[in-house]
């Protein structure tokens, strides 16, 4: 069992390949229940064990690896993050890195809606969620792997509501996470107050490392958040934000020959060429979050 537990190792190690622990529990005073997440450690986490490694947290984490298989989120299918870290760190264009994904719960909307202008934000469902990933899931994580724990070597990521929850942890807790990516972006007023928040800011920018995407058509016949996003960066350059700000815009889905080079399921094709707001696209955007957050050493 030992000798093959070995090989094992040495065969994730010549190909390449991280691993992925699934549905682990912790335990949350702030949340008042457990919160499921899930663990990506790099290739060479098992090798080499003095070796620590920058972090990236995420949420919606049930569909951001590919253990999620490739029907999950009504077929689009995952992100694939452990894969694309994989590949771009074997091509060198990232550092290898830990990533812990954070299943959302029925409390997504309220969770992910970043602070209020109303309300004292410690008081809020964001605040608390934000207070579990700050004071308890991180700790745990810094304590159980070896992590560089520092702002510099922490980014938060996410998509749609988790992108504007990944922006506002940021822009909260610039002294935990020096790193923030949100793909589609949700910023619209009904969900949330982040746009209002920036513009009553006078700055100065935060040390935070921010990217910012999205595609130009979505489910709903919107922009898939492309006017508001730019807003968001708009404000952000107001404040000061330079180069270490990078937006990106998907102008154009694809076509059913480009469609039928992804592997993604012939019957999401049709929908897949009038929405970007999904898991699909997601996939094909992430390594440009991916290589800035965490660029080449």
């Amino acid at each position: 069992m030992r000798s093959l537990l070995f090989l094992l190792l040495a065969l994730a190690w010549q190909t390449g390949f991280g691993r992925v622990l699934d549905n682990q529990l912790l335990d949350s005073h702030h949340l008042g229940c457990a919160r499921v997440y899930r663990v990506y450690l790099p290739p060479s986490y098992d090798q080499d064990q003095t070796r620590r490694y920058p972090v990236l947290y995420l949420q919606d984490g049930q569909n951001v690896f590919s253990t999620a298989g490739t029907n999950a989120a009504f077929g689009w299918g995952s992100w694939a993050l452990d894969t694309t870290a994989d590949r771009l760190a074997d091509e060198g264009k990232m550092p290898e890195i830990i990533m812990v994904a954070v299943d959302n719960s029925p409390a997504r909307l309220v969770e992910y809606a970043g602070p209020s202008r109303d309300t004292n934000a410690l008081n809020t469902a964001f605040g608390k969620y934000a207070a579990f990933l700050v004071t308890e899931l991180k700790p745990m994580i810094d304590g159980k792997y070896r992590t560089l724990p520092g702002p510099a070597d922490t980014a938060v990521m996410g998509s749609s509501l988790g992108g504007v929850c990944s922006l506002a942890l940021g822009w909260e807790h610039p002294d935990v996470f020096g790193g923030a990516a949100s793909l589609s972006g949700s910023f619209m007023p009904k969900y949330t107050d982040f746009l209002a928040l920036l513009r009553a800011s006078q700055g100065p920018a935060k040390p935070l490392r921010i990217y910012l995407d999205s595609g130009a058509t979505d489910f709903m016949g919107g922009d898939d958040g492309r006017a508001m996003t730019g807003e968001v960066a708009a404000e952000l350059r107001r404040l000061g934000w330079k180069d270490d700000l990078k937006t990106y815009v998907d102008a154009k889905p694809l076509t059913p020959l480009e469609l039928e080079k992804t592997g993604l399921r012939r019957d999401k094709w049709s929908e897949a060429e009038t929405s970007q707001h999904n898991e699909f696209y997601w996939r094909q955007r992430a390594w440009r979050a991916l290589t800035f957050l965490f660029p080449p050493q």
